[in-house]
């Protein structure tokens, strides 16, 4: 699948032929530059490898300057491969968010915001027992009984509980896509997209 990196810039609406008011998300998608070409010969698959945002040359290891060096560009922060491409690149060509057209559709991955230690009810949408005491005192939220009497007397693995929530790394298929604003390297897609503000997300079609 081929596709580019971008940057969640945030969220906002518009408004379709129709006059109904769309929500959707707004999306910095390249320039990406080919840093580097995998080939059948070489390498045993055919990909592209794409870097994108500048990043400073004090903040990067002799290995990622080189790297850049050989491309001819800066180095980057976020590199990524992508397979698939109808086109043939080579090293330093740059491929820009015209790279889709408006009304298709793309997936996009990115890393969910990060909530912290949760409970059982955000994480895992336990209903509690709303305001039923049913006998108890102040445990409206609590996870309640997780397991049974003296057979098996242990916990069984993977039981929903309370933990870590957020920092997962999430896919949404099927975004279309509404508007592609090539001289500002913007493209804006309908819906929701993991993570927070200014966070790298991967677009695939």
């Amino acid at each position: 699948m081929s596709g580019l990196i971008g940057k969640k810039i945030g969220m906002t609406s518009i408004f379709d032929e129709n006059g109904k008011n769309i929500p959707c998300t707004v999306i910095e998608a390249g320039p990406c530059i080919v840093t580097q070409v995998r080939t059948e010969e070489v390498d045993g698959y055919n990909a592209v490898q794409l870097g994108f945002d500048d990043a400073t040359e004090k903040s990067a290891t002799k290995a990622d300057l080189g790297h850049a060096k050989k491309a001819g560009t800066s180095v980057k922060r976020k590199i990524v491969e992508f397979k698939g491409f109808d086109k043939e690149y080579k090293l330093g060509d740059a491929i820009t968010v015209e790279h889709f057209m408006e009304g298709e559709f793309v997936d996009i991955s990115g890393t969910s915001k990060g909530k912290g230690f949760q409970g059982v009810v955000k994480r895992h949408g336990f209903a509690g027992v709303g305001q039923a005491t049913h006998g108890q005192h102040n445990r409206l939220r609590a996870p309640g009984s997780i397991g049974a009497a003296s057979y098996p007397a242990r916990v069984f693995k993977g039981m929903k509980m309370a933990g870590r929530m957020g920092t997962d790394q999430v896919k949404v298929e099927n975004l279309r896509v509404l508007k592609v604003v090539a001289e500002k390297n913007l493209l804006v897609v309908k819906g929701c997209v993991p993570g927070h503000k200014n966070a790298y997300v991967i677009i695939r079609k």
